[in-house]
């Protein structure tokens, strides 16, 4: 079949998207920056669109002649993330149907419960599924409650909370019962319901096959990644709003994100029924259970072979200017700081320090001046530095950098950074490899912030006395480390 998939970007569209391929289907992508796919693995493999699902103008060529078409997509992070995803899904459910789409399937959450008062985050959810079962396309809403995966975000709180504290107070939410799924259950369920019958119109919940709190979660995590059981002391003081800026403050997870995923744990999230498996059978030895899928999921995590996260995905709202050419510099000023180094070695033994920064490697220099603008950042609502890396090695476009976004990379050659830390403007960060003689190399490194307003000048004129620290012990120490591993 044809399939569409909107959000190859994110967690989950990221590696559906392959095992559509394996499975012999035709993909076709929708992005709205077609080269924030160029360098994923499948991409030779897959027909890639741009296209905007808050633009219904930008879709008929998306959705023509298209068999399965998957909604992948959400707003979660931003302000208005209800008013984006009802739009997103008006959208979509009209590109569908006046295109012939034959199915569409859609991963939701759990339902709420009838006498609660639902979440924000699940009541857009299942608005979400009503307007794509209202769209007349036969529609299949797969609602999953904690989702267990390398890379995602349920399982980074987890994982994080866990490790880090070895005795915590917590919310009273940590008692509700929930459901989880491994995610490679739920991308199993996702390439079946391309076989779904045309009758079939309807949601269903999945889940794994153990229900437990969250309490229980985080001491059978710490059972299988070998840590000591966990002190756990569950309080009635503590508001979502507490509980997320908790989340924010220990693990990866920003507030913005952390908070709609804290009320939803507020609820209990366990599957009514199990009625996918009329039609699509469960995956081959059954469902995968909670221990297993944390086990598999941490092996993924140490042997670095996390094929998408949370973080690789932004949202509409996120700044994807790419660096303005320099004659123009969008009309207005741009501060610049640039760095220069001849290097003792090869160009091939720099390039391997250059993408390799941040993560675990950190960047170069001062890493309490890094360590502290990671936290600045955190404290306003930014995403901080614990983003880390995907892979500890390797790079590609549009994943994320701990508070950066690699905007382009040319291997050997060119690393370019966008900052997504909040600032009054907007910043780069560019690092280029170059041949010198006798088989040396060159470092070129330039940093660019173009202001916004008195705010945005006032700012760099404050971080500036910093910078031959910052900027010039980071060129320093990137060629240092060349020459020593080269």
């Amino acid at each position: 079949m044809r399939c569409l998939v909107t959000g190859a970007t994110g967690y989950i569209g990221g590696r559906l998207t392959p095992l559509l391929l394996a499975d012999g289907h035709t993909v076709r992508c929708l992005a709205r920056k077609a080269v924030r796919l160029r360098d994923v693995p499948w991409a030779s493999a897959a027909e890639i669109v741009e296209g905007d699902l808050s633009r219904p103008e930008t879709l008929a060529a998306a959705f023509a002649d298209v068999d399965v078409a998957y909604f992948l997509v959400h707003s979660l992070g931003r302000p208005d993330f209800e008013a984006a995803d009802r739009t997103a899904a008006t959208n979509f459910a009209a590109a569908a149907s006046a295109a012939g789409v034959r199915r569409i399937v859609y991963l939701g959450g759990p339902l709420p419960a009838t006498d609660a008062v639902p979440s924000p985050h699940l009541r857009s959810r299942a608005e979400v599924g009503r307007i794509l079962l209202a769209s007349g396309v036969p529609t299949a809403v797969l609602r999953a409650a904690v989702i267990i995966g390398s890379g995602s975000a349920s399982f980074e709180m987890l994982r994080y909370l866990t490790e880090r504290l070895p005795a915590m107070i917590t919310p009273r939410w940590v008692r509700n019962r929930i459901q989880p799924i491994a995610v490679r259950d739920v991308l199993s369920y996702l390439v079946g319901c391309t076989t779904l019958p045309a009758e079939v119109n309807r949601g269903f919940d999945i889940g794994g096959p153990d229900v437990l709190t969250f309490r229980e979660m985080m001491q059978r995590y710490a059972r299988v990644a070998g840590l000591r059981r966990r002190i756990i002391v569950p309080v009635r003081a503590l508001t979502p709003s507490l509980s997320s800026h908790w989340v924010g403050l220990i693990t990866p997870v920003p507030n913005k994100i952390a908070r709609p995923l804290v009320e939803s744990l507020i609820q209990e999230a366990v599957a009514d029924e199990h009625d996918i498996a009329r039609y699509v059978p469960d995956p081959p030895g059954g469902l995968t259970g909670f221990d297993d899928a944390v086990a598999l999921a941490l092996t993924k995590v140490r042997d670095a072979q996390v094929e998408t996260r949370w973080s690789t995905a932004s949202g509409p709202d996120a700044p994807a200017e790419p660096l303005p050419t320099d004659p123009v510099w969008s009309g207005g000023t741009a501060y610049t700081d640039v760095r220069e180094r001849t290097v003792d070695a090869p160009p091939a033994a720099l390039w391997r320090v250059v993408e390799g920064v941040g993560g675990e490697h950190g960047w170069y220099s001062f890493p309490l001046a890094w360590s502290i603008r990671g936290w600045l950042d955190r404290l306003v609502g930014g995403v901080g530095l614990r983003r880390g890396r995907r892979d500890p090695h390797r790079l590609q476009v549009g994943e994320a950098l701990d508070f950066w976004r690699v905007e382009e990379i040319v291997p050997g050659e060119l690393l370019r950074l966008r900052a997504e830390m909040r600032l009054p403007g907007r910043a780069w960060l560019e690092m280029r490899v170059l041949p010198a003689d006798d088989g040396r190399s060159r470092y070129q490194q330039r940093a660019v912030f173009l202001p916004r307003g008195l705010p945005g000048h006032a700012y760099w004129k404050s971080v500036a006395p910093f910078h031959a620290v910052v900027f010039g012990g980071m060129a320093r120490n990137i060629a240092r480390n060349a020459e020593q591993t080269r």
